[in-house]
């Protein structure tokens, strides 16, 4: 009887130094800066561009397109840290989503709400809050 409590016991210990250390990995990863690079796409101009009004990211596209294989299977959290919060929000079926960036300047610059046909980019995350899909289209999805 004895040998066993002593085992639950370590067996306490390492379950509870286990769940500290994940927890203190986690806040230590959540206070950290976003990268400024994320292969040849510069991460600060591309966060800087809110909207893409001032044009910035209009010239970051084939950038873009080269690491865009690279932010699949990223957390919406690291999604949004690489890239900056997204311009807009689009809710989906399923319990999915859409984080849309937009690349040029449009009638969304002057009123967030309003509908643009401007170029945008679109993250899809799925319900479990996984980036699945990118793809490029004109104004939102």
């Amino acid at each position: 009887m004895k040998n066993e409590q002593v085992i639950a016991n370590r067996a306490h210990r390492y379950l509870f130094f286990s769940l500290f250390i994940i927890h203190y990995s986690l806040f230590i990863q959540s206070c950290s800066a976003p990268p400024d690079r994320l292969g040849s796409l510069d991460l600060v101009k591309w966060r800087e561009d809110r909207g893409g009004c001032r044009g910035v990211r209009a010239s970051l596209v084939e950038d873009f397109k080269t690491i865009r294989q690279e932010l699949k299977g990223k957390s919406a959290n690291e999604a949004g840290m690489i890239l900056g919060r997204p311009d807009s929000e689009q809710l989906a079926d399923r319990n999915q989503k859409y984080y849309i960036y937009f690349l040029e300047n449009g009638p969304h610059c002057q009123d967030p709400k309003a509908k643009t046909g401007s170029r945008s980019v679109a993250l899809r995350i799925s319900a479990i809050g996984l980036v699945t899909e990118i793809t490029f289209q004109r104004g939102r999805p």
